[in-house]
């Protein structure tokens, strides 16, 4: 059994902590979040009030035409780029419109119908950093091919940032007998595929593209509620995007979202019980994670 690097007090990279005077939005990263489906909209919500709090300067989020109203209006910080279909996405992105993005993720609320889309979005994202969670990583476990289109994309240069809880894990990847082996099999998988890999859950597991484990030392029980996922597929996203100029690696920018993420939290549990934590608590209490490291 490998050594589990423990994370008590991940690397900040200058974007987190301090901004320059003469900065502006265009310096901290443009993201694309593609999200929601007809009675899935909350999860689209979610994750984009996360990635802006946690500090990209612009954000782009793909929606149905159903989800159009409901995103301009519950976060008006957000441009919107329009899906041709009324209630799921089904638009092939290509090369040339993910070229102005500095970041994807795919995921929250998508549905099960879209894989075509799917696939298209994440052949066109060569050499863009991706975050795939929830139903992106539901479609994937459906095509016979995932493997060798995870491995396409991390040939770019840029790993994929996977963050399955146990469930889709097993969907992905297949059932092991028990934690140790689940471990090094995620392991191996990072390896062999070139993607980061966030195994959500109590003391959430994250594999690096060299073989590292990261184990993560912050969050509660309270977490344990929906749209949880959703937050922390869009503070990913936001670190990605702000990590253009590659102040520290994809593995790290994933390390540094899991810990904000259960730090987060953690904040908001000295105020409320754990079992009244809410998705959006986590997100409120973003403001104040720096402060208190």
């Amino acid at each position: 059994m490998f050594a589990m690097i423990v994370v008590e007090n991940p690397v900040f990279p200058d974007f987190i902590d301090r901004r320059e005077p003469n900065s502006h939005k265009g310096a901290y990263g443009h993201a694309l979040l593609v999200a929601g489906s007809y009675g899935k909209m909350g999860a689209a919500v979610l994750a984009a009030r996360a990635c802006l709090r946690s500090g990209v300067g612009l954000l782009t989020v793909h929606v149905p035409v159903r989800g159009v109203d409901i995103m301009q209006t519950a976060v008006p910080e957000a441009m919107v780029a329009i899906d041709e279909c009324e209630t799921h996405f089904t638009h092939c992105y290509t090369r040339e419109e993910l070229s102005r993005y500095d970041a994807i993720a795919a995921g929250p609320g998508l549905g099960t119908d879209s894989m075509v889309p799917l696939r298209s979005l994440i052949e066109a994202a060569d050499g863009k950093p991706m975050v795939l969670d929830a139903d992106a990583l539901n479609m994937l476990s459906k095509m016979d091919d995932k493997m060798a289109l995870l491995r396409c994309h991390a040939d770019g240069g840029v790993p994929t940032v996977l963050t399955p809880h146990a469930k889709e894990f097993e969907r992905m990847f297949g059932e092991y007998g028990d934690s140790d082996q689940r471990c090094d099999e995620q392991r191996r998988i990072s390896m062999e595929t070139g993607c980061v890999i966030v195994y959500k859950g109590h003391n959430t597991q994250i594999s690096g593209v060299q073989g590292k484990m990261y184990v993560n030392t912050t969050g509660n029980p309270g977490m344990a509620t929906a749209g949880s996922g959703d937050v922390l597929t869009g503070m990913a996203l936001a670190i990605l995007a702000q990590n253009k100029d590659r102040q520290i690696d994809a593995e790290m920018c994933a390390v540094l979202a899991v810990w904000l993420h259960g730090k987060s939290a953690d904040l908001a549990i000295q105020k409320q019980s754990q079992c009244s934590l809410t998705a959006g608590d986590v997100i409120e209490n973003l403001k104040y994670v720096t402060m208190c490291r």
